[in-house]
């Protein structure tokens, strides 16, 4: 996030005709809202969520982590998940103007200390996601062609953090699953600097 009032989200076109309703996005307090469709959205992600639970298990209990993770079954609700995490970011940005930041992770480490200085050489990983589907009409787009541009988005991010001064050690664009960074993962679509 930025302090500018969360302009990466400006101009996204999601399609919907109220995304900047001057009554949603303004500076007045907003009432009479209809939670209706935001719970609803809510019931339909949890739902969505146990789904996910009960396969993952089922298909780890047939199949090693790798081959689970790539599994049909899994990544079907991976994007599921997704596509209901992006309708209710634009309900809640659509009826409210509100930007929220729902699919970090955050982990609370109760030994870390927000106040030790960093330390030269320190260090920690990084990542972006996107759920990426065909558009409804025929085209001549195709999915495989989608990790060409994440890899070049990748490459165009690895070199402005390099001239700013931060070391990339290695980073790595992959489909489907989480690019592992680490010693022992050679399958990945990674690339070291």
């Amino acid at each position: 996030m930025n302090d500018g009032g969360h302009d990466e989200h400006e101009g996204h076109g999601h399609g919907h005709p109220d995304e900047h309703d001057p009554a949603s996005h303004g500076r007045e307090p907003l009432s009479g809202v209809d939670a209706g469709e935001l719970h609803r959205t809510v019931d339909e992600l949890a739902a969505a969520l146990h789904a996910y639970v009960e396969t993952a298990v089922g298909v780890r209990a047939e199949f090693g982590a790798r081959e689970a993770d790539e599994d049909p079954r899994v990544l079907a609700l991976e994007g599921r998940v997704g596509t209901l995490n992006a309708q209710l970011y634009d309900l809640l940005h659509a009826r409210l103007g509100l930007h929220a930041d729902l699919t970090g992770m955050t982990w609370d480490d109760g030994d870390t200390d927000v106040d030790v200085p960093v330390e030269p050489g320190d260090h920690d990983t990084f990542h972006l996601g996107f759920v990426v589907e065909l558009p409804p009409t025929v085209s001549d787009l195709t999915l495989d062609a989608v990790i060409d541009l994440v890899d070049d988005g990748g490459a165009q991010i690895a070199h402005t953090l390099t001239e700013r001064g931060y070391v990339v050690g290695e980073w790595g664009a992959g489909r489907g699953a989480p690019v592992l960074l680490d010693d022992e993962d050679d399958e990945g679509d990674e690339e070291d600097l």
